[in-house]
């Protein structure tokens, strides 16, 4: 078994089994039809309806809207994930990336509806805008934790609370609420111009957008990023081993502080592309705990990029499908009960290393 593969195993194990254990719960009470049928519904769901594409009256929307619900939600995971896989670098712990991608959300749908630019150049102010804001909210958690000692994870849950309280009980009341149109009253910001939108990957069939494709391109060069540059390798020192890296004459608290940042720009992308690619306003509230998942994503993907994206578009799947398994009685938050036993299954990841390892031996 080769190295990586067995680094993946309690990853894909702990996915597994959570799967298998959720689908007896079903058994235990909606009965074994209802269970298998509502997997099956959770499976077309997420990766099409290949038996209603193949029929006769079979179309294309039957596999593309799918596969972009579940595209458009793994991209949201993966960069969340790695908000979250960034700070576990240094040995942090950014609970703040939902607030981060709040924040980012807000300055995208701004930009969004103010500004009349060219379509790309548009696009490109939004992203780099909100990607900007969502680091400079993640920099205040790494300035008290420098500066004051200040643990991350007090602070980042407080942040999250004061980017909800912030945009939903001023903002979208005050300076940036939408004008009324006649006798109707809009909640939520103006939409966004049509030249701030992401472009649609497979047409208007699936709500699949550009998003994806930055999603993975981030994981990819941050994944380069820890592997083969030198800054990279400090990161992964002083999150291993502080105090020696102290003593070797690394800036722990410039480490500390640029991770945080990079955690921050990856939530804060993660609410542009959001807002830019299926919401197209910030609404009244904005539902979805994106950046809470990513902390799931980040646990199941043990930290690694790669790993990231393995966990989101797995989940991502899961919750597109999840809607369908309604037909049988299920719950559509049903795959949010997998990833929750999927998450506690990783933390026996020492069991499943020595399960593999004996199985290698």
């Amino acid at each position: 078994m080769g190295k990586a593969l067995r680094a993946m195993m309690p990853s894909i194990a702990s996915v597994v089994l959570a799967l298998v254990l959720s689908f007896f719960i079903i058994v235990s009470t909606r009965g074994l039809s209802d269970a298998f049928n509502a997997y099956l519904a959770m499976l077309w769901g997420s990766i099409g309806d290949w038996p209603k594409f193949l029929s006769d009256e079979g179309t294309a929307a039957a596999l593309l809207r799918p596969l972009g619900e579940s595209g458009t939600k793994a991209a949201l995971l993966i960069l969340t994930g790695l908000s979250v896989a960034s700070a576990f670098r240094v040995g942090l712990f950014n609970i703040g990336a939902q607030g981060q991608l709040l924040v980012g959300a807000i300055v995208a749908a701004w930009l969004g509806s103010a500004l009349s630019l060219p379509a790309p150049i548009h696009i490109a102010v939004c992203v780099l805008a909100a990607s900007l804001a969502g680091a400079l909210y993640a920099l205040i958690p790494a300035l008290l934790k420098v500066k004051r000692g200040v643990h991350e994870v007090i602070s980042t849950i407080m942040l999250n609370w004061v980017a909800v309280r912030l945009i939903e009980n001023w903002l979208l009341l005050g300076p940036l609420k939408a004008t009324a149109s006649g006798d109707n009253s809009i909640s939520g910001t103006a939409q966004i111009h049509a030249s701030a939108e992401l472009p649609r990957l497979m047409g208007d069939g699936s709500r699949l957008n550009l998003g994806a494709v930055l999603a993975v391109i981030v994981a990819i060069v941050f994944w380069v990023f820890l592997a083969r540059t030198v800054r990279g390798f400090e990161w992964k020192v002083v999150g291993l081993a502080p105090e020696a890296a102290k003593s070797s004459g690394l800036n722990t608290s410039r480490a500390i502080i640029e991770s945080m940042l990079v955690a921050g720009a990856c939530a804060g992308l993660a609410g542009a592309v959001l807002i830019l690619g299926t919401e197209l306003k910030y609404p009244a509230t904005l539902s979805g705990t994106w950046g809470f998942d990513g902390i799931s994503m980040a646990l199941i993907g043990q930290g690694h990029p790669l790993g990231v994206i393995f966990s989101a578009l797995t989940f991502g799947a899961l919750t597109a499908g999840g809607t369908r398994m309604q037909l049988f009685g299920v719950h559509k938050s049903f795959p949010e009960l997998i990833q929750g036993i999927a998450l506690l299954l990783m933390a026996a990841r020492v069991v499943w290393a020595r399960i593999f390892s004996r199985r290698n031996a």
